[in-house]
């Protein structure tokens, strides 16, 4: 049975691709796919992502995000691979196409740094029979289009808002996911909430506005459809010395830069679990 917690608010007819639902309905859920669960359950993934499932909801979010067979979905800054040991082997049984947005190679000012975590992330997912034909697409701040003009039927991107506030960026990959997007394409988002907390100017604590995160979207010419409370954690005051850092997984003890402290005390923000975190679903008007 699926957690109750995906129950969700829908902003209007695109949110079911034409049915009209009134705001704070309860959504039904399609026919279980069997396929996503057996990518999910597969002895590919993770022992260490397994673990963190139960404050991810790898499951409910594809769903409510609108992944289904034979889909083109890209996933932005894919970092460790939580969901790309989930979405690959899924395209290669449905039919579908895995594409990751990883360091732009195409920017002679990338760090070596980058251009190994890349070759690395290559490697780790270099196994066909496994994961499929990965697709790679160039990604950063001074990166070429994403894929050719309504290309896509999904973007994902997980955690990574925060990371895109300097120089322009957030506005950029708005606009790079919205013109590789199909008419009537999703962009699913999971982020670090800050509500009821106001937006903080460079987002230094990993929270932000949920406001904020639709405006940005909206700017690009998305449509809210849908939110979900999936990924809610109302254990998460939000006021912790490092930023949502301090929590799992990362788990920092110490500011960036410094030796991790062996007397900080974890307890209290291990209790708290996995940051509270907004999952919305945005669409592009057809």
């Amino acid at each position: 049975m699926l957690d109750r917690r995906a129950t969700l608010v829908l902003m209007g007819a695109t949110a079911l691709g034409g049915s009209a639902l009134g705001s704070g309905a309860a959504f039904a859920w399609e026919k279980v796919d069997e396929a996503l669960k057996a990518a999910i359950a597969g002895p590919q993934r993770n022992p260490a992502s397994v673990a963190r499932d139960a404050a991810r909801h790898p499951y409910e979010s594809l769903v409510f995000w609108g992944l289904k067979p034979k889909q083109t979905v890209i996933e932005l800054s894919p970092g460790g691979g939580y969901w790309t040991d989930i979405l690959a082997p899924y395209a290669k049984a449905t039919g579908g196409t895995y594409i990751a947005g990883v360091a732009d190679l195409g920017n002679p000012a990338l760090s070596e740094g980058a251009r190994k975590g890349r070759a690395a992330f290559e490697a780790k997912y270099a196994d066909k029979a496994v994961f499929g034909d990965i697709a790679y697409a160039n990604f950063g701040p001074k990166s070429a289009p994403l894929g050719p003009p309504g290309s896509a039927d999904l973007v994902i991107t997980a955690r990574n808002i925060h990371n895109w506030l300097g120089g322009g960026m957030l506005d950029k990959v708005m606009a790079d996911v919205f013109a590789v997007l199909k008419p009537g394409g999703l962009l699913g988002v999971e982020e670090h909430r800050a509500d009821p907390l106001p937006q903080a100017e460079g987002a230094p604590t990993g929270y932000m506005s949920t406001a904020f995160v639709v405006a940005a979207a909206e700017k690009a010419g998305f449509k809210l459809a849908a939110k979900s409370e999936i990924n809610a954690n109302p254990k998460d005051d939000k006021d912790h010395p490092f930023g949502v850092w301090t929590l799992p997984p990362v788990r920092q003890s110490a500011p960036r830069g410094q030796p991790a402290d062996p007397n900080f005390d974890h307890k209290p923000y291990d209790s708290v679990g996995e940051s509270d975190r907004m999952t919305l679903r945005f669409v592009k008007p057809r």
